[in-house]
């Protein structure tokens, strides 16, 4: 396939070139200037996507870290590297935001890009690591003198590739393959094409070892692709399985389509509107129910697991009182509201249940069950049994019930989550939920429920 064309869209031209180099220059200078005027003994170098020049063009976050010597106490890093990042970003009339990864950083929009500014150590190798984002600087020095000049554009077209069938991104709310990890794949297999040729045929547990470290063992991930600077590390342990088996098929749909150039644009989705996603979930003949609450201020990668934490928890605890989900979810704006979605093949149910009891062999056990049971006991598959009212005949009466202060417990839900979903939950079936969402947040919720009821759409074409 000629990939000239889809190259010229997502290579970044000499203009966005340029301006990176300039603002990373600037920037790399004055952190010098300060380090050096106010004795903090430290220096900026660029890392990342942009300094080994595999960003997809209009995606361009820089990465400065601020390197210190490995004898400086981490309390000093910690509180110098923010104070040089804040003058930094002042100086250049910059938007600064605080986050937290092993140590904080600051994020600052500057000139209309995206800069994390990050303080480190100056690691020559992995032994001498005192944090996770140490490693960063041997992985931009590694990829720099191992990738060849013309896998750049491989690594472009792999980067684009995964991100239109939805497995790019190491994040948590998509559990996909990280930035390093894709170049690392085309280091193992020379292009693009190759990477679609060799994953068409991965195994789970596929091994990748650029450096033959034979460290695999230590690692019981679907995929272990050695880190090359450190073999006590898999590059790939954030990916998930269910994101790993996605590209497997991407990739082998990919090479059995006629239309290979499609993979490499987003799925076309039409008439994507309420009246036309409530009918397809109308369609399939079950109840989908909506649980909305507000979400607390904190950070998005602690925010999902959180979120995820507790629609699979409250899953569980629905099938546990004999409802049936076909799929949930959940959803978030990253604003101000959070969702738990459940698609229902069973939300009622009969008023009575069967109680088990002891088996019938168990005689001492089967008399003190019908002492606390009355003469209504029977036996059933060789258990002493006996039919009481069910609790909770719909799974509205179930779930408005565990969102109470008395019966949160029941559920693991998120610690930042609970007092604030106690205080603004509320239930709705999808159809009376849409009529809710503003205008603001309507088609990337639509969206999002489009891939729920079309699950792996992505991943063909």
């Amino acid at each position: 396939m000629e990939y000239r064309k889809i190259l010229n869209e997502i290579k970044p031209d000499s203009k966005e070139k340029g301006k990176l180099k300039e603002i990373s220059s600037k920037l790399i200078n004055s952190i010098n200037k300060i380090s050096l005027e106010e004795g903090f003994n430290a220096r900026a170098e660029a890392v990342g996507s942009v300094a080994k020049e595999t960003y997809l063009k209009g995606k361009s976050d820089v990465d400065i870290f601020i390197v210190y010597p490995l004898n400086t106490p981490l309390e000093i890093l910690k509180e110098k590297g923010l104070e040089i990042g804040y003058k930094i970003s002042e100086e250049y009339n910059g938007v600064a935001d605080e986050h937290y990864a092993s140590h904080p950083y600051l994020t600052s929009i500057i000139e209309g890009y995206k800069v994390d500014f990050v303080p480190c150590y100056n690691i020559k190798d992995a032994s001498e690591m005192k944090s996770a984002v140490d490693r960063t600087i041997l992985h931009t020095k590694y990829i720099k003198s191992k990738l060849k000049k013309e896998q750049i554009d491989e690594v472009l077209l792999l980067k684009r590739f995964m991100d239109c069938i939805g497995v790019y991104g190491s994040e948590f709310k998509v559990g996909g393959f990280a930035g390093y990890l894709c170049e690392i794949l085309i280091l193992q297999y020379g292009s693009f094409e190759n990477v679609t040729r060799e994953v068409s045929n991965w195994r789970y547990k596929t091994i990748i070892d650029l450096e033959d470290y034979g460290s695999s063992e230590l690692f019981e991930d679907p995929l272990i692709a050695i880190d090359p600077t450190d073999k006590n590390r898999n590059v790939a342990a954030a990916l998930r399985k269910d994101k790993m088996e996605e590209f497997i098929y991407g990739c082998r749909n990919f090479i059995e389509s006629d239309n290979k150039i499609d993979y490499f644009y987003p799925t076309r989705k039409d008439n994507l509107s309420k009246r036309n996603i409530v009918k397809k979930f109308n369609d399939r003949g079950g109840k989908t129910y909506i649980i909305e609450f507000n979400i607390p201020s904190v950070p998005v990668d602690t925010l999902h697991p959180q979120l995820k934490k507790t629609e699979e928890s409250l899953r569980e605890k629905i099938e546990e009182e004999g409802f049936e989900v076909f799929e949930s979810g959940y959803w978030t704006n990253e604003k101000d509201k959070g969702i738990l979605i459940y698609d229902m093949n069973v939300s009622k149910l009969n008023n009575i249940k069967v109680h088990y009891g002891p088996k019938i062999w168990a005689k001492q056990s089967c008399i003190n069950f019908k002492k606390a049971n009355g003469n209504k006991c029977y036996v059933l598959d060789e258990f002493l049994v006996v039919d009481k009212e069910r609790e909770y005949k719909t799974v509205t009466d179930l779930i408005e019930n565990i969102f109470t202060k008395e019966n949160i417990f029941k559920i693991k839900i998120g610690k930042n989550l609970k007092n604030i979903a106690l205080n603004s939950f509320k239930l709705y079936l999808i159809e009376n939920y849409l009529k809710t969402v503003n205008d603001e947040d309507l088609n990337d919720f639509l969206d999002f429920l489009d891939d729920f009821i079309n699950p792996g759409q992505h991943t063909r074409r």
